[in-house]
């Protein structure tokens, strides 16, 4: 008799996924077979619900974009064997079995928990490519992060203090700025509070990067402080929209704007993906990064876990555990 998994279906357009139980399916040819033991929640699962995403997909789709697991079974030559313990970047870790590329896979130290792994890939991958990469951050700059207690603004704080740079966090609430301060923020700027963020950020001297996984009004008083030759990475809009960035100041102070989105290095640069990633999971294991799961929750708690992630009541990443 054939075993039945439990998978997290997109079934409409603007509803959040639907558990189903499914039978098993064969594992593809020359596709590695992955047990789930846990999988992350980004927001971009939300836009992709919504059909908002970069990348879309008519449903019905399993949802999740990164998770951990162990191989059940993988082709020859692959480098990956049955008990292997590895992280997953691909399209519908949301689901108790899955099979996917090799490519789509890494293998993870020993003392890296399954939870720890799930929400690793996007967040810090995202955050050291972005400020290593592409904005060419250095040692005695100044970046700042907003949304720092979001899912990868902790990681960018964790990432821009172990690079050198002076770091200023903006987030929302006492509770969340304590969090920002352990991750290693050196100034903690509460959003509810702050007036006027482009005028804080210009009296404490300016910034070299700005970091903007949030958009909107105040992605664009970010970008008015940055100072000559600072470079703005557009991440996200979690804020709801793009900001309006007056790009007249990008020309007259010879500012950079670099979008940056993590999955599209898979056809960018693959190898760049799994370098960065590399270094991430030996900077993990040297104790050098300490991975925050804002919820874990069981996959019948799904729902809760969206409805969290859409109302911005968790620090950190939320992980569903499989």
């Amino acid at each position: 008799m054939a075993e039945n998994i439990r998978i997290a279906s997109v079934e409409q357009l603007g509803s959040d996924p639907v558990l189903r139980d499914v039978a098993l399916a064969d594992c593809p040819p020359g596709q590695v077979q992955v047990r789930m033991r846990a999988a992350a929640l980004n927001f971009a699962d939300l836009l992709k619900a919504k059909g908002q995403y970069q990348e879309p997909q008519d449903p019905p789709f399993l949802a999740g974009l990164e998770g951990a697991g162990e191989v059940m079974s993988a082709p020859e030559n692959s480098g990956f064997n049955p008990g292997d313990r590895i992280i997953v970047s691909h399209p519908g870790t949301m689901a108790q079995v899955i099979s996917v590329p090799p490519v789509a896979c890494q293998k993870i130290p020993d003392c890296m928990s399954f939870e720890q792994a799930a929400g690793f890939q996007v967040a810090y991958g995202t955050s050291h490519l972005a400020l290593d990469g592409r904005a060419d951050l250095r040692a005695g700059e100044t970046l700042v992060v907003l949304g720092a207690a979001g899912g990868v603004g902790l990681t960018a704080v964790e990432i821009g203090k172990a690079m050198g740079a002076r770091v200023i966090a903006v987030a929302r609430g006492a509770a969340r700025l304590e969090t920002v301060r352990a991750a290693g923020a050196d100034v903690m700027i509460d959003s509810d509070d702050c007036g006027d963020l482009k005028s804080a950020l210009r009296e404490l001297g300016g910034v070299d990067v700005v970091y903007d996984p949030v958009g909107g009004a105040m992605g664009e008083a970010a970008f008015r402080a940055l100072k000559r030759g600072g470079r703005f990475l557009v991440i996200g809009f979690a804020g709801g929209g793009a900001p309006a960035l007056p790009l007249n100041h990008a020309l007259v102070k010879n500012i950079a704007v670099h979008g940056f989105y993590w999955g599209g290095y898979r056809l960018l640069d693959p190898g760049a993906l799994r370098s960065s990633m590399s270094r991430l999971l030996s900077l993990f294991e040297a104790g050098k990064l300490h991975p925050v799961a804002g919820k874990v929750l069981p996959l019948e708690q799904l729902v809760d876990g969206y409805d969290l992630l859409r109302t911005r009541k968790s620090v950190g990443k939320i992980i569903i555990t499989l």
